[in-house]
């Protein structure tokens, strides 16, 4: 196998273009943030800004009915829909340009029964987190998605140990991506990305300090606010690992490793995408 491609901001630089004068909401996207059953409203309000801050057009939430309405207290800009029943995500799913379904989803009775929803979208989608989870139990194929499993997650999804998977990273996000289709990317430290045409990137920024929890939600907004506005796939993938790598990257050098929260990288978020 040959050595993973660095990523570099620069060789994206055509997805970031300035935007026509003339521009609408319309034509950034919709994005639809699936998950966030009781006890995990943070990471779909993570996601959802997320996106918001990489230039979505429009972000609305499907979560469960405990905390819809609190979910949008601190970012109004978000719409947040309460799910009792799939009919509920009827509406919400014909506006919808793009998926990401996952953050917060969870194993409950109600994830169940969003995750039987999830299975029969047509839409592109980010799959993460408890998506990922239920994927490893009812496996499917798709060429439309970006998978963004942490290592655990991968060991699931390939039925094999933790140790396995780090001892052999490269690969296993090859099989990954050949198991389940589309992009995969193998989160961690040097991250790694894997396309249909059978290339492996890897992500060279990143910091210890970004061990800590809601990170992957906040990369899964990102995923999700970039397809949304036409990006490939394929450079969807990849630019947004970059972009979530540097930003925490930034956070860091601001105000150190320790202590710092997935929050914080939205700041840096903004200021990157308006680089170009």
């Amino acid at each position: 196998m040959t050595q993973p491609l660095p990523l570099v901001l620069s060789a994206f630089s055509h997805c970031l273009a300035p935007r026509p004068r003339a521009s609408h909401k319309g034509d950034f996207g919709h994005v639809l943030i699936m998950g966030g059953d009781v006890g995990y409203a943070g990471a779909v309000r993570m996601a959802a800004e997320a996106a918001l801050r990489v230039g979505a057009g429009l972000v609305s939430v499907a979560t469960h009915p405990a905390h819809a309405v609190t979910v949008n207290l601190t970012r109004p800009e978000i719409m947040a829909h309460a799910v009792v029943r799939p009919r509920d995500l009827l509406p919400l799913l014909a506006k919808a340009t793009v998926i990401v379904a996952g953050p917060g989803l969870g194993r409950s009775r109600w994830g169940r029964m969003m995750w039987k929803v999830i299975r029969a979208i047509v839409q592109p989608m980010v799959l993460d987190a408890d998506g990922l989870n239920w994927l490893a139990e009812f496996p499917l194929h798709r060429n439309d998605w970006i998978l963004t499993p942490h290592v655990g997650e991968a060991a699931r999804l390939l039925q094999k140990t933790t140790a396995a998977i780090q001892q052999m990273r490269e690969a296993s996000v090859v099989a990954l991506q050949q198991r389940y289709g589309g992009v995969a990317i193998l989160k961690g430290a040097g991250t790694l990305v894997a396309t249909a045409a059978g290339e492996v990137a890897i992500c060279q920024a990143g910091n210890p300090g970004m061990a800590s929890g809601g990170m992957g939600d906040v990369l899964s907004g990102v995923l999700g606010g970039l397809l949304a506005q036409r990006i490939s796939l394929e450079n969807t993938a990849k630019l947004g690992v970059l972009l979530h790598a540097t930003a925490g990257d930034r956070a860091a050098a601001a105000g150190g490793e320790r202590g710092l929260l997935a929050t914080d990288l939205l700041v840096f978020l903004r200021k990157l995408v308006n680089q170009g």
